[in-house]
């Protein structure tokens, strides 16, 4: 028996350890020599008599001892020589407090910590169990018939130890929600964390993490240079050092994925494992039930849409075992946090990012692989890497002050208002009744089970929103003293998202108060007018006014924001009523601190001002049409103030009301005075991106509902009647959109009708496909073609949306070169109120640049060339019907081609020649 000094970790005792070349025994002191097991027996059996003599139990050492390193696992395995059976009782400090006002509450917390234990032993079982059974499942599969055409998953349970695979079950288990989860989705995550893990292990196996190890620290060592060289981007720097340290394993080309079917297939082997051996008693919550063992999790089926779908919910009594036990730890994947230090350079398809987590470049549909063959076949894609390197570099820290107000507010029961959810007490209740009471009618029992059902929805929307702001503050309070980064990636249409995905400034107004960069900058001698101007646009206030307006506007209200800032939730709470309240504080204390400084153009400010686009879509539509009257409406051209799309539609929509009113049109009577900007303004904002009538009409009759004063019975006629007063709004402000959306939509339908995805190329030379088809999944193959429905609806706005992306990624690389701090929001963009002007600037420099380009020529030329040439000349001598088809594409895109052209040559006569 190997053993540590139980002296040492029982003072007192009198035993010190006599050490051989194979063996150490325990001896009592003294001179004495020990040489065989009997021996050691009886020393261990003298001490405990002796403790029994002096009123001292073996519970007491593991209640009352401090052990260090693994003296506790070395003192119960030496008692047990002599009582194998014996297990420690932990004295659980049960005793409650007299007082009288905090009984409940003691009550409660003593409920809680039995549910804590219970948990944690059901863990602990669960983990003993699952060993067991997945070593059984390994034996079976390994001796299967190696003939058989099903997949053998018996090697990709051979990759990780036995321990990893049930530790990633066990933890998939404890994150399961409450209402449980989509069979796929929970499959997908079991595989794709086993895949993360394998990679992992090969890095260290194949000896690249020295390596990397290596150039990263050069690497960062050059990003901390005080110096910085804005010509010299991260990309080539890596570049460079890796080529200088050439010897070794190679770090990129050697990553492989595997199959979209195999890690489903691992994943629902897992899935399967955990619902067969999974299990409770019965009784653990209350023991007056017949106890018996029953699964912990259990499969059903759901409808979602139209489409029946398996499902993975837990048990009732996990719920609540979950719910009622005090948690105090949350555990995380370390890819999904942020970064403590500087992300590595996106330099290839599969390389960037993490540092040993294997992270895509372009973030696609399940299954989907064009894409990555897509990518892999550019020869140059280095601006979109350098932009994402660009974004991901940006360093952030937490704005500690606001973190506390929120935390403060989330744990004293939360406030809907400021959009910090509740917790369930502050649910409404679930009414009860019985439904074969004959005293209710059938109506009442109808009314009684909607009642029923719209509080327990309420309640599990409640919970998501409770859990999803508590993992965001947890991760924020994790990193209230840290430095850390947002590696990004993007997503097919090109639109950059960070990698962590519960906390990044993507978020909510709440996560992104708490957010403000590492780095600080003077204010400059109008960096604080942008403060104020950035506080008057997070109000929602003076969106007519110019920026001087605001400015002015600001400065009168500056008593309130002071206020703001000096007592936020005791003073007049000003900022409660912005439209981004949170933000708006944020601001008000950054504003607080900036006047009461000795020299504000002097005050180091870390505070991120946002520009915002307004209603971008738009903007790139005008823009592609050479729309004067549009392009006036969403800021394009020059004005005195700031046009408002969202007033102009619902300005135009009052006036058509007002004539049809006068002729006596009852639905355009009942909507005087309620034709507001905030009525329309989300259908005017999806029509760009191809909402339908229908669509329409639903956002609009949302927004009715809203208003207590209007008679709800009016409700659906006049949804009816708005949304076919915007699109003809919005047809006569923006000529040249609609015609631009057909052509897509036309063109998107003919291609996918030939049996072809719908692709283009951006003007940074991504490319792009639809990743829409209907799929058959049959064995291990995919049998597809594409959705036409869904290629020719959402191509427009994905075409919208690849062009905003690149406006972007020209953005931030151009701001890099001048030196600035930039980060996005899609269309809204971030730096610090010194540099504003000069990224205000860079933007619409590079906005020119980008529709100086023959887009919709080339995009024409594009589409041409795949479909309506070899490709889809080759399907008529397959299937003669496609003849047609070939026919009207080639004739309607060639058509259109002359649509864009005549755009073109009302900003110049260089596009003639087409």
């Amino acid at each position: 028996v190997k053993c540590l000094c139980l002296s040492r970790a029982i003072p007192g005792l009198g035993f010190s350890m006599w050490e051989s070349s194979q063996d150490s025994y325990w001896i009592p002191s003294g001179n004495q020599t020990c040489d065989s097991h009997s021996t050691v027996r009886f020393c261990i059996s003298r001490c405990l008599s002796q403790m029994e003599e002096d009123g001292l139990s073996v519970d007491d050492l593991f209640n009352q001892c401090v052990f260090r390193q693994d003296e506790r696992d070395m003192l119960l395995k030496a008692i047990r020589i002599v009582k194998p059976e014996y297990q420690p009782r932990l004295n659980m400090h049960t005793s409650k407090c007299s007082s009288l006002l905090v009984q409940d509450f003691y009550s409660e917390v003593l409920q809680s910590q039995v549910f804590c234990y219970q948990r944690t032993y059901l863990l602990t079982s669960w983990h003993m169990g699952k060993l067991d059974a997945l070593r059984e499942s390994k034996m079976i599969l390994a001796k299967s018939n190696t003939r058989d055409y099903r997949l053998n998953l018996y090697p990709y349970l051979c990759l990780l130890e036995d321990k990893e695979y049930v530790d990633i079950m066990i933890q998939s288990v404890a994150n399961l929600p409450p209402s449980g989860e989509s069979l796929k989705i929970l499959a997908r995550d079991l595989g794709n964390r086993v895949f993360t893990k394998y990679c992992v292990r090969q890095k260290h196996q194949n000896q690249t993490v020295e390596k990397l190890g290596s150039i990263y620290n050069a690497y960062t060592d050059l990003l901390a240079k005080d110096t910085k060289v804005y010509d010299v981007l991260p990309r080539e720097q890596w570049w460079k050092l890796e080529m200088e340290q050439s010897s070794g394993p190679t770090l990129q080309g050697g990553e492989t994925s595997w199959p979209y079917i195999v890690t489903l297939e691992l994943g629902t082997y897992m899935v399967d494992m955990m619902v067969k051996n999974l299990k409770i008693n019965s009784d653990i919550l209350n023991p007056a039930y017949d106890r018996k063992l029953i699964p912990i999790l259990y499969h059903m089926y759901t409808f979602r849409s139209t489409r029946q779908v398996g499902f993975i919910k837990p048990h009732p009594i996990l719920t609540q075992m979950q719910q009622e036990a005090m948690e105090t730890k949350l555990t995380f994947d370390s890819y999904v946090m942020p970064m403590l230090c500087p992300p590595v350079p996106w330099t290839s398809v599969k390389f960037g990012a993490y540092l040993l987590t294997p992270t895509k470049l372009m973030r696609t549909v399940d299954g989907a692989t064009q894409h990555e063959e897509l990518l892999e076949k550019c020869q140059n894609l280095h601006a979109i890497y350098d932009s994402l390197n660009q974004l991901g570099n940006c360093a952030w820290k937490i704005n500690k002050p606001l973190l506390d107000i929120i935390i403060s507010i989330f744990n004293d029961r939360g406030s809907d208002k400021l959009d910090i959810p509740p917790p369930l007490s502050e649910a409404p209740k679930i009414p009860h009744f019985n439904p074969q009471d004959h005293s209710y009618t059938a109506s009442e029992k109808a009314h009684m089970k909607r009642q029923v059902i719209n509080a327990k929805k309420k309640c599990s929307e409640m919970h998501s929103l409770r859990m999803d702001a508590l993992y965001k503050l947890s991760i924020a309070n994790h990193m209230r003293d840290e430095i850390f980064w947002f590696p990004h990636n993007m997503d097919f249409r090109g639109r950059t998202y960070p990698c962590p995905p519960y906390f990044n400034h993507l978020g909510s107004d709440v996560t992104r108060a708490i957010l403000v960069f590492a780095e600080g900058k003077l204010l400059g001698p109008k960096g604080l007018d942008w403060l104020k101007i950035h506080l008057v646009n997070l109000t929602g206030l003076k969106k007519r006014s110019s920026l001087q307006g605001r400015l002015e506007y600001a400065n009168t209200i500056m008593e309130d924001i002071l206020d703001s800032a000096d007592n936020p939730l005791n003073g007049r709470k000003w900022w409660m009523n912005a439209d981004e309240p949170w933000q708006a504080l944020a601001c008000c204390m950054e504003i607080a601190n900036a006047v009461r400084s000795p020299d504000p153009a002097q005050f180091i400010s870390h505070f991120p001002v946002h520009q915002d686009g307004s209603c971008n879509g738009l903007q790139h539509y005008a823009a592609l049409g050479r729309d004067v009257i549009g392009a006036t409406s969403v800021n394009l051209m020059p004005c005195d103030v700031p046009q408002d799309v969202y007033s102009g539609v619902a300005q135009q929509v009052e006036e058509l009301r007002a004539r049809d009113a006068e002729s006596g049109l009852k639905i355009a009577q009942v909507l005087e005075g309620f034709i507001s900007r905030k009525v329309v303004k989300q259908t005017v904002m999806t029509v760009v991106y191809g909402v339908t009538r229908y669509g329409g009409r639903l956002q609009i009759e949302k927004r009715l509902k809203e208003i207590d004063e209007f008679p709800k019975e009016f409700v659906w006629d006049a949804s009816h009647y708005l949304v076919r007063q915007v699109f003809n709004a919005l047809k006569e402000m923006f000529t040249g959109t609609r015609e631009i959306q057909d052509w897509l939509t036309e063109s998107a339908r003919l291609i996918s009708k030939s049996g072809h995805t719908v692709q283009w190329v951006t003007p940074l030379g991504l490319p792009i496909i639809q990743p829409y088809y209907m799929s058959a999944l049959c064995s291990l193959s995919f049998h597809r073609r594409p959705d036409t429905v869904k290629q020719k609806n959402a191509f427009p706005p994905n075409f919208i949306h690849s062009l905003d992306s690149t406006h972007m990624m020209l953005t931030s690389l151009h701001c890099y070169s001048s030196g600035l701090t930039f980060v996005s929001v899609h269309d809204c963009f971030w730096t610090h109120a010194l540099t504003v002007d000069t990224m205000n600037k860079v933007c619409r420099e590079q906005f020119v640049a980008l529709h100086s380009q023959p887009i919709l020529q080339e995009l024409s030329n594009f589409l041409l060339h795949p479909h309506g040439g070899a490709l889809l000349t080759g399907l008529i001598h397959t299937d003669p019907r496609s003849a047609t088809v070939v026919a009207q594409a080639a004739k309607y895109l060639s058509y259109n081609i002359n649509i864009s052209v005549k755009y073109y040559v009302i900003a110049t006569s260089s596009y003639f020649h087409t």
